[in-house]
């Protein structure tokens, strides 16, 4: 099976071949621990989320990809950052070469109770801070993961 490859400032990263991606990602907690989730595509550890189609509003797609990928219902979210970075590259296994641009949100959901994976998850599991700070994660959620272990916990972060 192909592999997504993930990128963040690396000199070898492709070029891109599609337009901008853009992308709806959840910071989901409990008891002081993020959700991640083992990616199927690469078995490593990423957040939930995904694109953002044309027709659809940043907040819906949110809502969307969280219930798809974990089965939860989004109670309330609150942007935490956008991540536009332009060496936050993709390859999927397909070809394309995406560079993504990504709202993230903290996100509250109704009852963790149906959380299960999907086609797009191996697992998911809590992390406290430490432990993520150590976590084998997607280079592309390493700065969403950098800026959510800062101090004072910044919102509506935009980084470039």
């Amino acid at each position: 099976m192909k592999r997504a490859k993930f990128f963040h400032k690396p000199p070898s990263a492709p070029t891109p071949n599609k337009p901008i991606g853009v992308g709806a990602l959840a910071l989901i907690e409990r008891d002081g621990e993020l959700l991640m989730e083992l990616r199927s595509d690469r078995e490593r550890w990423g957040l939930v989320g995904g694109a953002v189609e044309p027709y659809e509003s940043i907040e819906y797609a949110l809502r969307r990809e969280v219930f798809e990928e974990t089965n939860l219902v989004v109670k309330h979210c609150e942007l935490f950052g956008v991540f536009s970075d332009p060496s936050r590259i993709v390859e999927y296994p397909d070809g394309n070469v995406v560079r993504l641009i990504s709202f993230v949100y903290k996100v509250e959901v109704e009852s963790f109770a149906p959380l299960r994976t999907s086609e797009e998850s191996l697992e998911f599991r809590f992390f406290g801070r430490d432990e993520l700070r150590r976590l084998d994660i997607v280079e592309t959620a390493r700065p969403v993961i950098e800026a959510y272990l800062a101090p004072g916990e910044p919102k509506r972060v935009f980084l470039g």
